[in-house]
């Protein structure tokens, strides 16, 4: 008798349009949320490290433009700053995935009441803290900033370095982006992220059994 061979079922079909893979959930990270005064390389660092790490990549600033339709400093100018700081009190709350993301938070976003709670409880706040001398020289070419438009930029960064310093530390987990290359801050954000994500979710899981 000739023994009868089972045919192994064939692979799915990959979609030849995916360009990445899609995280399934028993790989699903928490969002990773960079935050920190304008100019200290949330923006780089974050693309950076969520193309390493195949997650996606959002700027918050830039998500509330695509959403309300004009830039930040029309919002300034047309609405006033407490209008925008409305805007990402939104995006905070409702604006976003809740996992999956690495978010490059906007410098004034936490300084909101309640918002960097609400991110602590969605995934790991990370903060990169710059000098104020390292602020200038990275923004002294940008006209996007509403909040450096003023006569003398260096002085209104100290001031607002002053007031929201005290905020930044409640982070609690802090990177200096002085005098460092941008691989070697990707490098640091990515193993503190690696780290986190076993207590954040050992932490959820706790909370997962506590309600129930």
């Amino acid at each position: 008798m000739v023994k009868e061979v089972k045919k192994r079922p064939l692979p799915a079909a990959r979609d030849p349009k995916s360009k990445t893979k899609c995280r399934s959930s028993k790989t699903d990270w928490p969002n990773l949320y960079l935050v920190g005064f304008m100019g200290s390389g949330k923006s780089a660092v974050g693309r950076r490290v969520a193309a390493q790490l195949k997650l996606k990549f959002i700027d918050s600033d830039c998500a509330i433009e695509r959403i309300s339709g004009k830039s930040i400093q029309t919002t300034f100018e047309e609405e006033g700053e407490a209008a925008f700081r409305k805007k990402e009190q939104a995006f905070v709350e409702t604006g976003h995935p809740p996992k999956n993301c690495v978010i490059a938070c906007g410098g004034g976003l936490i300084l909101q009441p309640g918002c960097l709670i609400q991110l602590k409880r969605r995934g790991i706040v990370i903060c990169l803290h710059a000098s104020a001398q390292t602020i200038l020289e990275r923004t002294r070419n940008h006209t996007s900033r509403p909040l450096l438009n003023v006569a003398h930029p260096e002085q209104r960064i100290i001031e607002l370095l002053r007031e929201r310093q005290p905020i930044y530390k409640k982070a609690g987990l802090t990177i200096s982006a002085d005098g460092r290359t941008l691989t070697e801050i990707v490098n640091q954000v990515k193993r503190i992220f690696r780290r986190e994500k076993r207590h954040f979710n050992l932490k959820t899981a706790m909370g997962a059994d506590e309600i129930a």
